[in-house]
């Protein structure tokens, strides 16, 4: 091995199949952190990316190796994770206000770092996009909290949902079965939605206060009217069902990622003032208090664990893309 690193990493393809690939990067200088990876969320976000030739996976837990000479608040041995940000310019209005995530020179998954991803055997990130990994949390159910835990809690942060709100999540996968259990330790009443009742038993376990099976219905006869709803299928929902067991003013938030456009009766959402509100991601701060509040509250994913090999990152999504995870496929080295 010459000066600095070579890594495995696992990549995309342009016939979509997984390839293993070596990457190599100079070792840490300034503000960088070399991380051992030692565990990855499979996100459905990945398969988006494996049509593309560069590595994949950005729900990544590792221990640091080696340090730049610039990192503060960071030592060797620390268990840390990453999501899909990467980089923030830090002086745009977005960064001043700490939205962050919306930062007008990100450097994200999918469109900067394409050498390397948490599907591998290290990387070397900017420290200020690393997060500390409470003691209290398994580095494995760490893994998919760094985006859809991520994604879910800063629903919540971002945009005020209170103890005292009902609260609907529209699908019990992996990122609506992590948000019935932020909701519910949060105290908030939680109605579940999914097309059948085969998951009823587990998301009342979960912590969700109702449950509503929404297939071959035409229309929702539920407790009470919901403050806010999170939309988490892969697949838009039919919004006329919805709509209509929203209270005045209440907010909605699709976080499904489906390629297909919103179309949502104009006559509902204008008379009764409701709110449909885009969500990416999160900020530094929302993923600081969501770990703290996983830690806090033993709020830990669902998962099913496949090795960090070829045949493991193959495995992993193939399933996922089934729709057969139960909730979150996890890469284990």
């Amino acid at each position: 091995m010459g000066k600095g690193i070579d890594f495995t990493v696992f990549k995309g393809s342009a016939a979509g199949g997984i390839v293993q690939a070596t990457s190599h990067r100079d070792e840490p200088t300034g503000n960088q952190v070399l991380v051992k990876v030692t565990h990855s969320g499979i996100c459905g976000t990945d398969e988006h990316f494996k049509h593309a030739d560069m590595a994949l996976g950005h729900e990544g837990v590792g221990t640091v190796e080696q340090l730049g000479e610039d990192v503060k608040g960071l030592a060797v041995g620390d268990v840390v994770g990453w999501g899909y940000v990467h980089k923030t310019c830090g002086t745009c209005i977005q960064c001043l206000a700490g939205h962050d995530n919306y930062c007008t020179a990100h450097v994200m998954y999918g469109t900067g770092n394409l050498d390397q991803g948490s599907f591998g055997s290290h990387a070397i990130w900017d420290a200020s996009w690393l997060f500390k990994i409470p003691a209290g949390i398994a580095p494995e159910d760490a893994a998919p909290l760094m985006c859809g835990g991520a994604t879910v809690f800063t629903v919540i942060d971002t945009y005020n949902i209170r103890p005292t709100d009902r609260v609907g999540v529209v699908g019990v996968g992996g990122l609506g079965h992590l948000a019935v259990q932020f909701l519910s330790k949060m105290g908030a009443s939680v109605a579940v939605f999914s097309n059948t009742d085969s998951k009823r038993a587990e998301a009342l376990q979960l912590g969700a206060t109702e449950f509503y099976a929404t297939k071959g219905t035409t229309a929702l006869d539920i407790a009470a009217p919901l403050d806010h709803l999170i939309v988490t299928t892969s697949f838009l929902p039919d919004w006329s069902l919805f709509l209509n067991v929203m209270k005045p003013m209440g907010k909605i938030y699709p976080l499904t990622i489906s390629g297909a456009d919103i179309v949502i009766p104009t006559m509902p959402l204008v008379t009764r003032g409701i709110r449909v509100q885009g969500s990416a991601v999160s900020s530094r701060s929302s993923q600081i208090k969501m770990l703290d509040f996983a830690a806090a509250h033993k709020i830990r994913p669902i998962i099913e664990r496949f090795p960090m090999t070829k045949k493991g990152v193959e495995e992993g999504m193939a399933k996922l893309r089934e729709g057969r995870v139960r909730y979150r496929a996890v890469l284990v080295v």
